[in-house]
């Protein structure tokens, strides 16, 4: 089970692990298709990687303080740092590769 819930945003960012962060909403149909995606890049990854959903409309002020203003839109963090960003839809294939790339797995 994630302990998200007990840690702060800024704390699990922070991390040596590399963060894949999915700023989504409920009403968006791409984001629904990254929600697949994102559970193979788990099976891909393991626990090299740790992989957090955030819904732009229950975190307004967090999604406004890193500039989201699309959705789904994937961000990378690591040691509290932004490696990476997009915003639409990847294959896992396609985010392994940049997570391996941008984080150096």
């Amino acid at each position: 089970m994630d302990t998200a819930a007990k840690e702060s945003f800024g704390e699990i960012i922070k991390g040596n692990k590399p963060v894949l962060v999915d700023f989504h909403a409920e009403w968006c149909g791409p984001c629904k298709t990254m929600k697949p995606v994102l559970e193979e890049l788990r099976q891909m990854m393991g626990d090299q990687i740790r992989i957090l959903k955030i819904d732009v409309d229950k975190n307004p002020k967090l999604a406004s303080s890193l500039n989201i203003s699309g959705v789904p839109t994937l961000i990378l963090f690591k040691h509290g740092q932004t490696l990476w960003r997009q915003s639409g839809v990847l294959s896992a294939k396609q985010l392994q590769s940049i997570v391996k790339q941008k984080a150096t797995i």
